[in-house]
C-alpha cells in the first residue's frame, strides 16, 4: 500500500476517472437519437474510437488510460499493475462512468433520455450468443491495447492513441447489430443505472472481462511471454515491487538555488 503515499498514484486514479467520464458522456451523446430512424452505426462507431484515442493521448502518460474494467483485469493477470491499484482503478472507472452517464442524463431533453440505454441485444440472438460476440470483441480490443503499450517494442512504429481508437471503432462497426458492442463493463454499467435497465446486463460484464482476460493471456504468455518468475509476479500483485507502467514519475523535489558571492 505504499502506492497510497504517492502523488502520482491519485493522480493516476482521478485520470482513470475523469477518462471513463469523457469515454461514456462523449460515446453515449453520439449515440442518441436526435431525428426519427435507424442509430447511425458509423457516427457512434467513430465517437468512441475518437475519444478512447483521445483519452489515450491526453491520459495515457499519467494512468495508462485504462478507463475500462477489463483492462484493468487483463494488465492485472499479466502482472503490470498492483492488486491495491487495479481495485481503485475499477472502483474510478465505475464512477467516471457514472458521472459522465448523469451528465449526460442532465443536459438531455426529457424526450430523447430513453435512448441512453445503448447496450441493447438484437431480439433474433440469445444471452450465450451476445457474451461470446463481447468476449470476441474485446479480445481483440485489449490484444490490440497490449500490443500498442508493450514497453518492449523497439521501433514501434505509428500512434498508439490511433491504433487503440481503431480497435474500438471497429468492435462498434461489428457489434452494434449484435449486442451494442459494450466491451466495457464501465461504460454498460453507468447507462443502465441511470435509466434502471438491468435487463441481460450480466452479459456486458461476463463477456468483456472474459474477453480481456483472453486477451492479455494471449498476448504476455503466448504470443509474447514476459520472462518474469512467479515469485516476481507474486511481488508485483502485492505491492511490494514497483513495475514499469505508462504513469509519470514523482516530480522532483524544489530545485536548488546555486548563490554564488559578489568578487
Amino acid at each position: 500500500m505504499w502506492e497510497a503515499r504517492l502523488s502520482s498514484f491519485w493522480r493516476a486514479v482521478f485520470a482513470e476517472f475523469l477518462g471513463t467520464m469523457f469515454y461514456v458522456f462523449f460515446g453515449l451523446g453520439a449515440s442518441l437519437r436526435w431525428i426519427v430512424g435507424p442509430t447511425n452505426v458509423l457516427q457512434v462507431a467513430l465517437a468512441f474510437g475518437l475519444v478512447a484515442a483521445t483519452m489515450v493521448q491526453s491520459l495515457g502518460h499519467v494512468s495508462g488510460a485504462h478507463i475500462n474494467p477489463a483492462v484493468t483485469m487483463a494488465f492485472l493477470l499479466s502482472s503490470q499493475l498492483s492488486l491495491f491499484r487495479a481495485v481503485f482503478y475499477v472502483v474510478a472507472q465505475v464512477l467516471g462512468g457514472l458521472a459522465g452517464a448523469a451528465v449526460l442524463y442532465g443536459v438531455t431533453p426529457p424526450a430523447l433520455r430513453g435512448n441512453l440505454a445503448l447496450n441493447t441485444m438484437h431480439p433474433g440472438i440469445n444471452v450465450s450468443q451476445a457474451t461470446i460476440v463481447e468476449i470476441i470483441l474485446t479480445l481483440q480490443f485489449v490484444l490490440c491495447v497490449f500490443a500498442t503499450y508493450d514497453e518492449r517494442r523497439n521501433g514501434r512504429m505509428g500512434s498508439v492513441a490511433l491504433a487503440v481508437g481503431f480497435s474500438l471503432t471497429l468492435g462498434h462497426l461489428f457489434g452494434m447489430y449484435y449486442t451494442g458492442a459494450g466491451m466495457n463493463p464501465a461504460r454498460s454499467f453507468a447507462p443502465a443505472v441511470i435509466t434502471r435497465n438491468f435487463t441481460n446486463h450480466w452479459v456486458y460484464w461476463v463477456g468483456p472481462i472474459i474477453g480481456g482476460l483472453m486477451g492479455g493471456f494471449l498476448y504476455d504468455f503466448i504470443l509474447f511471454p514476459r520472462m518474469r518468475s512467479i515469485s516476481e509476479r507474486l511481488s508485483i500483485l502485492k505491492g511490494d515491487r514497483p513495475v514499469a507502467t505508462h504513469t509519470s514519475r514523482e516530480p522532483p523535489g524544489d530545485p536548488i538555488e546555486l548563490k554564488t558571492q559578489a568578487p
